[in-house]
């Protein structure tokens, strides 16, 4: 049975702060169901949820160096829909409010990468393939390479790079190498590590992994351009043999507007006036007019540049002169927080704005709106315009990264299509598309067509997951 280990920095259900919990929650569950032993290791946060903490069992500790201090490490693991989720346990590192930002997290993650090397031993767990996911876990290639395969146990374990985000890369100062790791300065002299005076966790891990995966096609060819590439297309490029885009998918049992518990009315396509319950029920909740000849557009995102706020905010008075209802879910940057919240203060019949993290409304957004804005500058896969796929909900995207693999725009010609979208970077293009998806609105025929090809789009896991068996089978046979 092929043996995958599963290293991040967070996973769904215990904990997560965006798309790489999601996938980490998903993929793996996949994956068993196709035969393949998989399992995650992440580290024992103090914020994992309260219900699963009081579960977790304890299986073994021992000591990780970490350069020439020894470090406590305890193992924990839980059973979760049939995959085994491993936990790291060190209180001084992962005994703090949140995941990420703290001024040592090079040595956090320095201490994790290892102890989850050593960790596979203690256990006698021996997998085939360690898949490693963004920068936190970019040394584990390295460490396995320059150091552990010298080790029988490690010898032909493979490893498998994923990148969720390129940029952020977990670059520190040179020092680390001696002062974390023990090493000498040649990885850094050699270049495989230093990236512009620094030691990057992200390049160690593409340049010292056998494959490398991004999270759909077209962000595989993206990166290797320098517009995309964050300072790494030229190494991209030239390890280009070894890189493939798979495209993520999404939990359809968890989004399925068929039994969504978070919903006010369940539908599916049989049913599918039933989502117009949800829109009403929304609007009330929202304390927005309850119309249903006003189309209601949603954001679920987070409030930055990254997700194309600034075009969003560029055209939302033109916008709102349209016959339209606005309503976004999320938090991000205080400026756009401000706007948004001014936005609801101008337009109180046309916009509402959540500045808050909620499961909930989430759902009911995807199940309520009639489209789904989401005009990035750039993103890797995306997992907001695959749910509101699933939910009938028709997207509004800039094609680039895995929007435009999975966004289909709606051709007048012949009726296909399951959204719409717009190539470049630029406000008036974004607004002249959600103007002409405003028009196809008021045409039912072409309406339900869109609604009927994006609720049969297939982003279920188990498509990716045979993707993820055939890269993991080209490496051992």
């Amino acid at each position: 049975m092929l043996k995958v280990l599963f290293v991040a920095s967070e996973a769904d259900p215990f904990i997560k702060t965006g798309g790489l919990g999601d996938v980490m929650g998903a993929l793996p569950k996949a994956l068993v169901k196709q035969g393949v032993d998989a399992r995650v290791i992440i580290p024992k946060y103090k914020n994992i949820k309260d219900k699963f903490k009081d579960e977790l069992y304890f299986s073994k500790w021992f000591m990780v160096p970490v350069g020439w201090r020894n470090s406590y490490c305890g193992v924990f693991q839980y059973q979760y829909d049939n995959v085994t989720f491993y936990f790291i346990d060190n209180e001084r590192y992962f005994c703090r409010d949140g995941l990420y930002g703290y001024y040592d997290d090079g040595e956090r993650f320095a201490f994790f990468d290892r102890a989850v090397l050593n960790a596979i031993k203690e256990l006698d767990f021996k997998p085939d393939i360690i898949h490693c996911n963004d920068w936190q876990t970019g040394m584990i290639p390295v460490l396995l390479k320059l150091e552990y395969s010298k080790d029988m146990f490690y010898s032909n374990i493979k490893t498998v790079y994923s990148i969720h985000n390129l940029l952020f890369q977990g670059t520190y100062d040179p020092e680390i190498l001696q002062e974390l790791f023990g090493y000498d300065m040649e990885p850094y002299d050699n270049g495989s590590l230093e990236l512009y005076g620094g030691v990057s966790f992200m390049k160690g891990g593409i340049n010292y992994s056998d494959r490398i995966s991004t999270v759909s096609y077209t962000y595989a060819s993206e990166i290797q351009s320098e517009y995309y590439g964050e300072k790494l297309d030229g190494l991209l490029r030239v390890r280009n043999n070894v890189l493939s885009g798979i495209l993520n998918g999404i939990d359809y049992e968890r989004y399925n507007p068929e039994n969504d518990e978070y919903i006010f009315k369940n539908y599916n396509l049989d049913r599918i006036q039933d989502k117009k319950i949800n829109k009403i029920e929304l609007q009330k909740q929202l304390g927005l007019p309850q119309r249903e000849d006003a189309p209601m557009i949603g954001i679920v995102s987070r409030l930055t540049n990254q997700k194309g706020m600034d075009l969003v905010v560029n055209i939302a008075d033109r916008l709102l002169q349209h016959n339209v209802q606005l309503v976004v879910l999320g938090t991000g940057d205080r400026w756009y927080e401000d706007h948004f919240r001014n936005l609801q203060y101008r337009y109180p019949d046309k916009v509402s704005t959540n500045l808050m993290f909620s499961d909930e409304l989430a759902h009911r957004i995807y199940a309520g709106a009639d489209m789904f804005l989401m005009p990035s500058l750039f993103e890797p896969c995306g997992l907001g315009q695959l749910i509101a796929l699933r939910y009938g909900t028709i997207p509004i995207v800039r094609e680039t990264g895995g929007l435009k693999d999975t966004v289909i725009p709606y051709n007048k010609f012949n009726g296909e299509g399951n959204g719409f979208s717009f190539r470049n970077y630029v406000s008036h293009e974004l607004l002249t598309t959600i103007e002409y998806a405003i028009q196809s609105y008021y045409n039912k025929q072409v309406w339900d067509g869109l609604i009927r090809h994006a609720m049969i789009s297939d982003n279920s896991w188990e498509k990716a997951a045979g993707d993820y068996k055939g890269l993991y089978d080209s490496l051992l046979y």
